[in-house]
């Protein structure tokens, strides 16, 4: 199967990394052994392997075991759950939404002073308990406006909660 939208590549990109989609993009619509999948990538096994159980984990993909009658060994045979891609999105939004909200909470609640070298940032307590100097570089530490922070957060919660 050919991950073609963009937005379900990104997200597997994300998950699974370049590898995995890699393959992804080589699993066929009806069931394969993980072996076949690494013969076919040449992508080594545990890779291979590692892959699918985060699909599995994810619910963007099924197993089924199959026992040899001969060896006892079981083979698990793999297939795509393409149709749970658009809920993974929908649920990873919700959980970027509230991670998003957290994030803004925090920004709104608290007062900022930064180091005037870049090394750090810190709320006024921080600050204070340093008298106002940069812990890790001795630089002074200046009052941060954060408006623009809050500004970005705001926007991507409201990008994200009309995806939802």
């Amino acid at each position: 199967m050919l991950v073609e939208e963009p937005i379900h590549k990104a997200y597997l990109n994300k998950l699974v990394g370049e590898e995995g989609v890699r393959i992804v993009e080589n699993i066929p619509a009806d069931e394969i052994t993980d072996e076949h999948l690494a013969e076919l990538t040449g992508i080594n096994l545990n890779t291979v392997r590692r892959t699918l159980y985060l699909l599995y984990e994810h619910r963007l993909a099924i197993y089924r075991r199959k026992r040899d009658p001969d060896s006892g060994w079981l083979t698990y045979l793999w297939q795509l759950c393409p149709g749970n891609f658009d809920k993974a999105l929908e649920s990873e939004a919700k959980r970027l939404v509230r991670k998003l909200d957290e994030r803004l909470v925090y920004e709104r609640d608290n007062i900022f002073y930064a180091c005037t070298e870049g090394c750090a940032r810190f709320v006024f307590d921080e600050a204070s308990e340093a008298n106002f100097t940069c812990p890790f570089c001795q630089s002074p530490l200046e009052y941060m406006e954060n408006s623009k922070v809050v500004e970005t957060i705001e926007k991507q919660i409201k990008e994200l909660s009309s995806c939802v």
